[in-house]
């Protein structure tokens, strides 16, 4: 149970996400539906909270920049790009592999995007990089496992 607790809690933190806690989950042995469906709800809710507190969030990040007195970092200038680009979905999809759910849905809420949109679009997301690294870390597992 604990474990199962942590990979929700693992999914939950910015940079730990779902890319490294669905595989770790898998190969610890944890059940492959339960490690998908707990990182889903978990790197969810903390982007959930994201997006519900953004304005405070984005009002903390201008002040310290102001203190700071720097520009931004290199992986928000990516998604900047991205977002400019393609637009909400594309950074939604490919922020897991890129900058990190968080970071893709901040930058397009500062980039002007609806936060329902944002949200929905996280949710798709998340929701499929969770199965996709599942299913990528079982099929590795049936490959290089002998099973005779």
């Amino acid at each position: 149970m604990l474990e199962y607790i942590m990979v929700f809690l693992g999914a939950a933190i910015p940079w730990i996400e779902i890319m490294i806690v669905v595989p770790l989950g898998i190969i610890r042995g944890l059940s492959p539906i339960w490690v998908i469906v707990l990182s889903f709800a978990g790197n969810m809710a903390t982007v959930l909270l994201l997006i519900v507190g953004f304005q405070n969030i984005k009002e903390w990040i201008a002040r310290r920049k102001r203190k700071k007195g720097n520009s931004g970092s290199k992986r928000q200038r990516r998604a900047e790009k991205i977002m400019n680009t393609y637009g909400l979905p594309f950074l939604a999809l490919a922020g897991p592999i890129l900058i990190g759910t968080h970071i893709a849905a901040f930058i397009g809420l500062v980039l002007g995007a609806k936060k329902v949109n944002t949200a929905i679009w996280s949710a798709v997301s998340i929701a499929l990089w969770c199965v996709v690294f599942g299913m990528l870390t079982v099929m590795g597992f049936d490959f290089f496992v002998d099973r005779t």
